[in-house]
């Protein structure tokens, strides 16, 4: 058997109690197949990052599983059929952490972007070459 990530956005205005039921659902389908889930999380109702049919919102759930890929088929199947799914994304894994994904860790545990800190708007210096008019390699005529 092999490890998946399994990511779906439903609808915005759906209930967390019919997510969740639609969850079981989704998870029925892997656990009837011979494969397990072995982390489920809710990642709350978040802003999209464009509209996608006439919804701003989404509720997100994330899966990580251990099944065959003929029984990731009739999951990706449903979950296409399913009207109160807007998106939903299955990749393979190679393990599965035992901590909570970045989605769950409050914003102060996260760990820092690196080469973000190191360079202040204020500290940036201007280059003289390229705050004039003229290109460096334009000779200006006298």
């Amino acid at each position: 058997m092999r490890l998946y990530e399994s990511v779906f956005i439903a609808r915005q205005d759906i209930t967390t109690a019919q997510v969740e039921t639609m969850a079981d659902e989704f998870s029925e389908i892997i656990t009837s197949a011979g494969g397990s889930i072995k982390k489920r999380e809710y990642w709350g109702l978040r802003a999209l990052a464009y509209r996608i049919k006439k919804n701003r919102k989404g509720h997100y759930v994330m899966f990580n599983m251990e099944t065959e890929p003929e029984a990731l088929k009739e999951y990706e199947r449903l979950m296409g059929l399913n009207e109160d799914v807007l998106r939903f994304l299955n990749i393979r894994i190679e393990e599965v952490e035992d901590s909570p994904s970045i989605m769950m860790q409050a914003k102060t545990d996260r760990p820092q972007r690196s080469g973000r800190d190191d360079v202040d708007s204020g500290e940036r210096s201007s280059n003289s070459e390229f705050s004039s008019n003229t290109s460096p390699n334009v000779k200006s005529e006298d």
